[in-house]
């Protein structure tokens, strides 16, 4: 099974108040494990960058000035992300700016039943949160040291992590592992029941099983015995 875990990075909260995408990351996990394939562009937004957006991730107009427009890129991320389930935390707003910029290019849009929105997932499995990824990292022992302000790529990668965790992959597989790792350390091996070619003989005499069915007589026709003994 093929998912992406992706990250943006904005000038703003809303695609149709002017604010446009600045940064992507997208990692890809192939049965909840991350596969190394990658996907990472800075964006030029063609406009200014706010203060508020800067503190936030710290991409200026200035550092974005050269970088590619995102109908440059469309092709390659639309191929990236193929038909695969996208993994993200608060996915509606990455959603939101992406349509707008597929959108803008006359792309097919992404429907929201491709969502895998992990905040909706952390709520449910920690009601009361906090949920933030940070807290999330933080909750599932992931180091986060590097996150010190948002960036698209480093918070997928992030976000990938929690995600394995969430759904309980990472330990399943360690479980397995570690079982693994024990067997062969022992020179254990695996245990296989197999059935007797013939049967043992019974224990009991002749006397020992008449004895038995006359007192199963005695406790009725609903007895639960008379499910086990033919003899009855």
């Amino acid at each position: 099974m093929r998912e992406i875990v992706l990250d943006t990075e904005t000038t703003g909260l809303d695609p149709y108040q002017g604010h446009r995408l600045v940064e992507i990351g997208c990692i890809e996990l192939v049965n909840r494990f991350p596969s190394g394939k990658v996907f990472h562009k800075y964006l030029n937004p063609e406009r200014d960058m706010p203060a508020e957006a800067f503190n936030v991730h710290g991409l200026s107009a200035e550092f974005l000035g050269d970088k590619p427009f995102f109908h440059e890129i469309c092709e390659e991320l639309v191929a990236f992300i193929g038909d695969a389930p996208l993994v993200a935390h608060n996915a509606n707003f990455d959603l939101g700016f992406l349509n707008a910029e597929l959108e803008r290019c006359r792309k097919a849009l992404i429907g929201r039943e491709r969502l895998v929105d992990t905040l909706l997932l952390a709520r449910r499995r920690h009601p009361g949160g906090p949920n933030g990824l940070d807290h999330l990292c933080q909750r599932y022992g992931i180091d986060n040291s590097r996150r010190t302000k948002h960036g698209a790529l480093l918070d997928a990668e992030l976000l990938a992590e929690v995600y394995i965790e969430m759904i309980g992959g990472r330990q399943a597989s360690l479980i397995l592992v570690e079982a693994g790792r024990a067997m062969a350390a022992t020179g254990a091996k695996a245990i296989v029941v197999e059935q007797r070619p013939v049967a043992l003989p019974s224990r009991l005499s002749d006397a020992e099983l008449e004895a038995h069915a006359a007192f199963i007589a005695t406790l009725g026709d609903k007895a639960i015995w008379r499910e086990y003994d033919a003899r009855t």
